[in-house]
């Protein structure tokens, strides 16, 4: 079974992509070769898996139980073995296609894409009240209020499990606990 996962974002967010622009960005975005922003179908994949874990034990399944059914649904941790019958599947996350069309007929540059839909922003750590000498740095935010899809694909015996767990999913992203990434989750049919 095929469905959508449509996921809105209540607040900036930040899907980093692990590096860093010398003299420029010290936390940037993931974004494709024409500069929209997306997030890669195993990160999603990862945040679903321990939503599922944290999900099975607030039900008080028995734990052999439990890891039996992340280990069905998700295939062991680290491994990819995507092949395998049965096991999730997840596209990458991103913008809705005809969002990306629009633009695309504007030929837009890279640079001209990224700013449409993030901007930059500079962040500092406290002590006692004030700025920390050396740090402050610049990072790349994607806008608030734009929605991101992706492809899941699971058993249909599990669908009521899958929809209770992305229910679950209310941040993702990096530097989650300054307030980024609040998101609403929607499970919707493949059209």
């Amino acid at each position: 079974m095929e469905r959508i996962i449509h996921i809105q974002l209540l607040s900036d967010a930040v899907f980093g992509n692990g590096m860093s622009m010398p003299g420029g960005e010290d936390i940037c975005i993931l974004t494709d070769e024409k500069g929209f922003p997306y997030m890669k179908g195993s990160t999603l994949k990862g945040i679903f898996r321990e939503e599922l874990i944290n999900y099975l034990e607030w039900t008080d399944m028995p734990e052999e139980e439990a890891a039996q059914t992340v280990r069905r649904l998700m295939g062991e941790s680290g491994s990819d073995d995507s092949d395998q019958e049965g096991l999730m599947t997840f596209s990458d996350l991103m913008l809705h296609r005809k969002v990306m069309d629009a633009v695309n007929k504007e030929n837009a540059s890279k640079q001209e894409v990224l700013e449409m839909f993030s901007y930059t922003r500079d962040f500092t750590s406290l002590e006692n009240g004030l700025a920390k000498e050396g740090s402050l740095r610049r990072g790349r935010c994607i806008k608030k209020g734009l929605n991101f899809y992706a492809a899941c694909s699971y058993g249909q015996a599990d669908e009521e499990l899958v929809k209770d767990v992305f229910a679950l999913i209310k941040w993702i992203g990096s530097m989650r606990n300054r307030g980024f990434g609040k998101v609403a989750v929607k499970v919707e049919e493949y059209k």
